[in-house]
């Protein structure tokens, strides 16, 4: 390995992570931003259909996130005939997980928003897009497999022009998708003749081919010949149960601590803060929707921090994973703090930005208390850079049994039961509520994966030998 100044090497791996994610979110972004121009009602039915069609997909993505750390390894150890091995083991892992658990959760769905208290108009959309992105999501699996596969083996710029590419299908067929011939007339804009609109089920099906869109790049160059031959594509090709089951053991609490945390935030939206009616639920995804924009990039730095730790880890020095993960952490904490005032500064002109309704007095609610919860948002952004960019850092050193319980411990106790308590006790507040008891979830566990990774048991795991040593 050819040793680069820390700064150099972090940022040039964070910056195609950082992209790629900006990238994604970027992508939900313009699904709600489009979507709310049809009106309230379909932003928060697409709010609610994306997040509970992630819940079994946060899982699988956690597993998946473990082909980074194993690809890292064998790359920092030098093993090139192992480094395909592993983004194999996750397209068998995908298409099987698919099969198997996907598709039973789109027949599921339809019965979990029944017993959500929504209206009829509100059930009926939140369902029709959640379905959608469940039967594409074994383009999703895919995609994240070779991600992964791509951030382990120190090459990024791949998926950032993927994401980017897949950014573009999407935006595109949404406005095609969503608006159909009608067009945006209040914009000036015009429609496609002969396209019906769709509205939010359009939304859906552009994500799906954006996602589409979005693997097939790192797919071509993995099946290219001269790729294939430089990195022994096609010599590990055919499933490993072994290599499954390795995958499963580091990756299950990772898995776990995703579902669960996008279980907990699922029933902090759609029941705690739906408790309080559609207006509280538009405010908080466009809140949300904004968070995404501060939190996604850090998620790029963490991408990055695991590769880079576990390549370093793999090379047996464990000092230098420790220093570039302090690196990142400085950038992602600039970053978000920096995004954090202008949450708390330009609050209301950027709720407004999610209202379309001419009812004067709904705009003005949804921009209420949207800006109260943008305040609330603002305070925790510090602290979330801090336990995003810990816990990529500690899952680069295969350390997830410990951060992952105690991630799905907090997520109980603090989001859910601390969200209802603030709706039984102080129902004066709200949604602002849960909200506050989000904030209390996310410093406490940045304070927690703080003194995990600095205690520096990670230093000891050997992922490479037959029997790591969990700390």
């Amino acid at each position: 390995m050819v040793e680069r100044h820390p700064i150099r090497e972090v940022w040039a791996q964070a910056w195609p992570s950082v992209l790629t994610m900006v990238s994604y979110t970027l992508m939900q972004f313009v699904d709600s931003l489009m979507v709310a121009q049809v009106g309230p009602i379909e932003m928060a039915a697409q709010g609610n259909g994306g997040i509970w069609s992630f819940v079994p997909l946060a899982f699988l993505f956690g597993v998946l996130s473990m082909v980074n750390t194993f690809t890292a390894q064998n790359v920092g150890a030098g093993r090139r005939e192992e480094i395909a091995r592993f983004a194999w083991t996750g397209f068998w892992f995908s298409l099987v997980v698919w099969a198997v658990i996907m598709l039973p959760w789109a027949a599921c769905l339809p019965m979990v928003f029944q017993y959500s208290g929504h209206s009829q108009k509100l059930l009926t959309l939140e369902t029709q897009y959640a379905v959608t992105l469940v039967l594409g999501s074994i383009f999703a699996l895919a995609g994240k497999c070779m991600s992964n596969f791509y951030f382990g083996l120190q090459r990024p710029r791949v998926i950032a022009v993927a994401a980017l590419a897949g950014n573009m299908v999407n935006i595109v067929l949404n406005y095609v998708l969503i608006y159909g011939e009608s067009g945006l007339p209040s914009m000036g804009l015009p429609g496609v003749a002969g396209v019906p609109a769709l509205g939010v089920l359009g939304a859906a099906i552009a994500t799906v081919c954006g996602t589409i869109a979005e693997v097939a790049i790192p797919l071509a160059l993995f099946f290219s010949a001269r790729f294939a031959k430089d990195h022994g594509v096609w010599q590990s090709w055919r499933p490993s149960l072994n290599d499954c089951k390795k995958l499963l053991r580091v990756g299950w609490p990772v898995g776990i601590q995703f579902g669960n945390e996008i279980i907990c935030w699922a029933i902090f939206m759609t029941v705690l803060v739906g408790k309080f009616g559609e207006i509280h639920l538009t405010a908080g995804w466009a809140t949300l929707r904004f968070m995404h924009l501060s939190f996604m990039p850090a998620v790029g730095f963490s991408v990055a921090t695991t590769a880079l730790v576990g390549k370093y880890m793999g090379a047996g020095r464990p000092d230098l994973a420790a220093n570039r993960a302090h690196w990142a952490l400085l950038l992602a904490t600039i970053y978000m703090t920096l995004c954090g005032l202008a949450m708390a500064i330009f609050r209301a002109p950027l709720i407004s930005l999610f209202t379309s309704t001419t009812d004067v007095a709904t705009t003005a609610d949804i921009i209420r208390i949207g800006s109260t919860l943008m305040i609330c948002a603002a305070v925790f952004q510090t602290f979330d850079a801090i336990g995003i960019v810990y816990n990529g850092a500690l899952r680069g050193a295969g350390d997830t049994v410990v951060p992952g319980l105690y991630t799905i411990a907090f997520n109980w106790v603090f989001i859910v039961l601390g969200g209802w308590l603030f709706v039984v006790l102080w129902p004066a507040l709200e949604s602002l509520g849960p909200w506050i008891a989000s904030a209390i979830y996310i410093i406490v566990l940045s304070v927690f994966l703080t003194k995990r990774f600095e205690g520096g048991r990670w230093r000891r795991i050997r992922l490479l030998e037959t029997n790591p040593i969990h700390g």
